[in-house]
C-alpha cells in the first residue's frame, strides 16, 4: 500500500516538474480528463481522413496509421515545447483540398501531393524559426483576434451541427435536419445533456455527455455497437511510407509543384493562425499585449507534424479547434496534449472502439464549445464601424465559407482599408499593410 502511494507521489512529482501544474493552478486528474475530452471530440479524423484520402487512391489502412502517428508526434512536440493544451492532427479542409482538388480535380498523383505537403512543412519550419509566422499573429489587431475567436466558435458549432445531422445542405439550401430522424433526435438529446451538465458546473461535463450520448445511441440501436474493441492487427504503413519521394525529378522542379506548394502553404498558414488565436484566447494563453507567449513553439509543432505526416503518408497537420473542448474542461498545460498523444497511439489498437463513438455525441459537445467561444463577441466595439464591419466579416465568413483563412483575409483587408480611408492610420501597422497587399494579390492571381 505504502509502496503504491510512493510510486503515485513520484509520478505526480515528475508530471509537476515537466508541466508546471501547480503554477497553472491545475492537477493531473483535470488535465487527463481534458485530454480525453479533446481526443473524443477529434477521434473522428481517424476514420474520416483515411476514407477521404483513399478516394485519391491511397491505401486506407496506411493512411489510418499515418494519421494516428502524425497526430501523436505533433501533439507530443506541442506538449513539451510549448506546454500548451493544444492537440494537432491532419486538418479537415486541408485533406479535402489534397484529395478532391489537387488529385481528383487538378489531376496530380497523390505522391506529388504528399511531396507538396512535405515541402510546405519544411518551409513552415524555416518561417517559424525566423519568427515570420509569429510576426503575422502579432500584427493582427485585438478586435480581429476577438472576431477570430468568435468566428472559430461559430465554425466549431457549425461543424458539430453538420456532422451530427442537425443541419443539412440540400439543393444548395441550408436547412434544419428532420426531427423524425432518430440520429437528429440523438443529437438533440446529447445537446440537452451537455447543456445541463455545463450549466450545473459538473467536472468533465463534455466528456460525460459524449459517453452518455454514445451509450444512449447504442442501447437504443440508433448507432451500431462496436463489433470489436481491441486488435493487434495494425494496418501496414508501407503503401504510403516515404512515397512522397517517389515523384519524378521533372515534376519536382515544375510550375505545377510551385502552385501546389503555395496553395497548401497559404491555406495552412492562416488556418493555423486562426485556430491558434481562437484556442489561445479560450485558454487565456494571450498576454496583456495581445500576444501568444509561446506562439513560435506552438507553430513549430504543427510544422514538424506536417513534415513527419507527409513522410508517413497523410495530408497537412494543423492545430485542432476541438482542443477548445479540453480547455473548457479545465485543461491548461501540455499534460492535456500529452494525454491526447498517448490516446492517438493507443487508437492503433483500439480503433474499432473509438470509431464507434457517433458524430451525434461529439457534435453536441462541439456546439456547446462554440457557445463558450462566442463570449468574445462582447469584447468587440460595434459602435465603431471601422472595427465592427471587419470583425463581422471575419466571424460570419468562417462558418459560411467553411474556411477560417477566408474569414481572416476579409477581416484584415477590410480593417486596413477602412482605417486608412477614415484617417485612422495610427491603428494600422506596416505588417498589416503588407498582409493586405498579399491577400489582394492572392485573389487577383489565384482562382
Amino acid at each position: 500500500m505504502q509502496a503504491t502511494q510512493n510510486k503515485k507521489t513520484t509520478q505526480n512529482s515528475l508530471l509537476e516538474k515537466m508541466f508546471k501544474l501547480s503554477e497553472h493552478n491545475t492537477n493531473v486528474r483535470t488535465e487527463v480528463i481534458a485530454g480525453i475530452t479533446t481526443f473524443m471530440t477529434m477521434a473522428y479524423i481517424l476514420a474520416v481522413n483515411s476514407n477521404m484520402l483513399s478516394q485519391a487512391g491511397m491505401d486506407a489502412g496506411a493512411v489510418f496509421v499515418a494519421t494516428a502517428l502524425s497526430a501523436a508526434v505533433s501533439t507530443l512536440v506541442m506538449a513539451f515545447l510549448s506546454n500548451y493544451p493544444i492537440a494537432l492532427a491532419p486538418g479537415m479542409g486541408l485533406n479535402a483540398f489534397f484529395a478532391y482538388t489537387v488529385v481528383l480535380q487538378m489531376g496530380y498523383s497523390w505522391q506529388m501531393a504528399l511531396l507538396g505537403v512535405f515541402i510546405e512543412g519544411i518551409l513552415f519550419i524555416i518561417l517559424t524559426i525566423t519568427n515570420l509566422r509569429e510576426q503575422i499573429i502579432n500584427c493582427i489587431p485585438n478586435v480581429l483576434k476577438n472576431a477570430v475567436t468568435a468566428g472559430v466558435g461559430l465554425f466549431i458549432a457549425a461543424i458539430g451541427m453538420s456532422n451530427a445531422g442537425l443541419i443539412s445542405m440540400q439543393t444548395g439550401t441550408l436547412s434544419l435536419g428532420s426531427m423524425h430522424d432518430p440520429l437528429v433526435v440523438l443529437t438533440v438529446a446529447g445537446l440537452v445533456i451537455a447543456a445541463i451538465l455545463v450549466c450545473r458546473n459538473v467536472k468533465g461535463a463534455l466528456l460525460i455527455s459524449i459517453l452518455l450520448t454514445s451509450a444512449i445511441g447504442m442501447v437504443t440501436g440508433i448507432v451500431a455497437l462496436p463489433t470489436q474493441v481491441f486488435s493487434l492487427n495494425i494496418p501496414s504503413l508501407k503503401p504510403t511510407f516515404m512515397q512522397a519521394f517517389s515523384v519524378p525529378m521533372n515534376q519536382i522542379f515544375s510550375l505545377d509543384m510551385v502552385i501546389v506548394v503555395f496553395t497548401f502553404l497559404f491555406m495552412d498558414l492562416f488556418d493555423t493562425v486562426g485556430f491558434l488565436v481562437g484556442i489561445a484566447s479560450k485558454g487565456n494563453l494571450i498576454d496583456e499585449e495581445g500576444k501568444i507567449p509561446k506562439a513560435k513553439q506552438a507553430m513549430l509543432a504543427d510544422a514538424i507534424g506536417t513534415t513527419v505526416g507527409a513522410m508517413l503518408g497523410t495530408s497537412t497537420v494543423t492545430c485542432y479547434m476541438e482542443s477548445s473542448a479540453g480547455i473548457s474542461e479545465g485543461g491548461k498545460t501540455g499534460l492535456t496534449a500529452f494525454t491526447v498523444a498517448i490516446l492517438f497511439i493507443l487508437s492503433l489498437f483500439l480503433a474499432p472502439l473509438f470509431i464507434a463513438i457517433p458524430s451525434q455525441a461529439t457534435g453536441a459537445a462541439l456546439i456547446v464549445v462554440g457557445v463558450m467561444m462566442a463570449g468574445c463577441f462582447k469584447e468587440i466595439d460595434f459602435e465603431d464601424y471601422t472595427n465592427a464591419i471587419p470583425a463581422f466579416l471575419t466571424f460570419i465568413l468562417m462558418p459560411l465559407t467553411n474556411s477560417v483563412a477566408d474569414g481572416i483575409i476579409f477581416g484584415v483587408v477590410s480593417y486596413t482599408l477602412l482605417k486608412l480611408v477614415t484617417n485612422k492610420k495610427e491603428e494600422v501597422n506596416i505588417s498589416l499593410i503588407v498582409l493586405t497587399i498579399i491577400f489582394i494579390c492572392r485573389f487577383v492571381f489565384l482562382k
